[in-house]
């Protein structure tokens, strides 16, 4: 009987020291993440990107909706990021080409380019003024917020998730050890708080 391969999933944080006071860090591990690109003044591309994802795809800039398993990112005029359940991003992919038919647009997996790190605690927006050039004050940068930016030398998609503050920060995997390390040298000053 022949040996059945079963790969094993490594992330790049495992083992990494974590933040100190005020701060933690974990990863949101294997989220599927799909591109979605269309023609938002398309009214039939709209709609059916809603009825399979079951929710409206976000038209205001740096915005973020989401509704039971899919998150939905403006990343610009004509292109969203689709957060779904891990595993389930091959069906997404599927059934948004399936149901965008003839629409002119791209549906690409880019689950396997992205990682997810989940930022939270007292002194997160305080810790993400040290890196980013993105002003996160809470009267600029609230809940239901997103932008791409820099922090430090790692381009990433910020999103507010809500006044705690929690933020998500989605990086390419060769930049997550960085900035995984950068944003824990950075709450050294916070030990002794």
């Amino acid at each position: 009987m022949a040996e059945v391969f079963e790969p094993t999933r490594y992330s790049p944080l495992s083992g990494l020291p974590t933040p100190r006071g005020g701060v933690e860090m974990t990863e949101r591990p294997y989220v599927g993440k799909v591109n979605l690109r269309g023609n938002p003044d398309d009214r039939e591309f709209r709609s059916s990107a809603q009825k399979q994802l079951g929710l409206e795809l976000p038209l205001v800039p740096n915005t973020w909706r989401s509704r039971e398993d899919y998150t939905a990112y403006w990343l610009g005029p004509d292109e969203w990021l689709i957060y779904c359940a891990d595993q389930s991003q091959f069906a997404t992919v599927d059934n948004l080409r399936l149901a965008l038919g003839q629409s002119h647009c791209a549906v690409t997996d880019v689950s396997d380019y992205y990682l997810v790190i989940r930022l939270t605690g007292d002194k997160a927006r305080e810790l993400l003024t040290k890196g980013t050039p993105l002003d996160v004050h809470p009267t600029v940068f609230a809940a239901g917020m997103c932008a791409q930016t820099c922090i430090g030398h790692a381009s990433v998609l910020i999103s507010c998730l809500d006044d705690a503050p929690t933020f998500d920060m989605q990086v390419r995997w060769s930049f997550a050890e960085y900035l995984w390390n950068f944003l824990v040298e950075g709450t050294r000053e916070y030990e002794q708080s």
